[in-house]
């Protein structure tokens, strides 16, 4: 797959969800330092910055995108060898997406622990964390049943409950605005991330927020799965996490919308849920209260506040 294909893919949402995108980029850019003809160092470095800038663009919310092209790039930047530097991408490239699987497996061995036999677990989109967590408890045999929304309006739900369904577990499949009236049935939240903040704020797909607090209202826990290279260095500073809009065209065709003169038509992709309604996130590397995400910052993604000063 070329450049201009995963570009395409990732922005149309072929290729969905923070995990599989970050692994989809760190891949094409292996790919990509296969079609540079130069091996003059500043050539292929120029060449694989232009790349990297290119899949940056194409989704701006989810963090995994960007810190996945950091780790894939880190190497080329410093390397002193045309050599050095395309050994470093192919790499890092590897050990990024053998390293994103297995942070998947961990977390579904940690959130599986948090479902109980006569649970009902509600997901929200179709995050590929939050699904190994709920798919792995129903593989220990524990004998529970899920709520999930359609995710209007790309219609992610319709992917979740095939999964679930294909997985063999009892699933309840509902419209976004009835979460709060099935909230009572619901004895916790499983839901995925595309961004985590310093302070334990999660941005995830639109609706996140309101079933956060519904959940917080009702007093069932919400837990966030999320792996570590989702989490934003650069909130260490207070800078803030773009908000992607989408075309329009997704939620109204464009002859209905050309009808209506006085209509606004808004689509924001995601959505910020305050960490006082997130109980736990579960990463690969243990499950966290939201106030610890600066730890993992700082411990598991290298950066500390001086960082950015330099």
């Amino acid at each position: 797959m070329t450049l201009a294909d995963t570009e395409k893919k990732i922005k149309s949402m072929e290729i969905r969800g923070a995990g599989r995108i970050a692994r989809t980029a760190a891949n094409a850019l292996k790919e990509h330092s296969e079609t540079i003809k130069s091996k003059d160092l500043k050539v292929f470095v120029e060449e694989m910055n232009a790349a990297a800038e290119i899949l940056l663009k194409t989704r701006p919310t989810a963090v995994s995108l960007p810190n996945a092209i950091n780790i894939v790039m880190k190497g080329v930047r410093e390397a002193k060898t045309y050599e050095d530097a395309w050994h470093a991408v192919h790499e890092s490239a590897d050990k990024f997406v053998k390293e994103s699987d297995l942070a998947v497996k961990k977390i579904a061995e940690i959130g599986a622990a948090r479902i109980k036999d006569g649970d009902v677990v509600l997901t929200h989109c179709n995050s590929e964390a939050a699904l190994a967590c709920i798919i792995e408890a129903h593989r220990q045999g524990k004998k529970f049943e899920v709520f999930a929304t359609e995710v209007r309006p790309r219609n992610q739900g319709h992917i979740t409950i095939k999964t679930l369904s294909d997985a063999g577990i009892k699933t309840n499949f509902i419209v976004d605005s009835a979460a709060r009236f099935f909230m009572k049935k619901v004895s916790l939240v499983i839901v995925g991330s595309d961004a985590v903040t310093v302070n334990g704020a999660v941005v995830n797909k639109i609706g996140t927020s309101q079933i956060a607090l519904c959940a917080h209202e009702s007093r069932t826990p919400f837990i966030v799965a999320a792996e570590t290279y989702k989490f934003a260095p650069k909130t260490l500073t207070g800078e803030l996490i773009e908000i992607e809009e989408r075309d329009t065209s997704e939620v109204l065709d464009e002859k209905m919308a050309k009808e209506l003169s006085n209509v606004n038509i808004r689509n924001p992709a995601f959505d910020f849920t305050p960490s006082d309604y997130v109980d736990l996130i579960i990463t690969e590397k243990g499950a966290i209260p939201p106030e610890m995400a600066y730890v993992i910052i700082r411990d598991y993604l290298g950066w500390n506040i001086e960082d950015f000063d330099r």
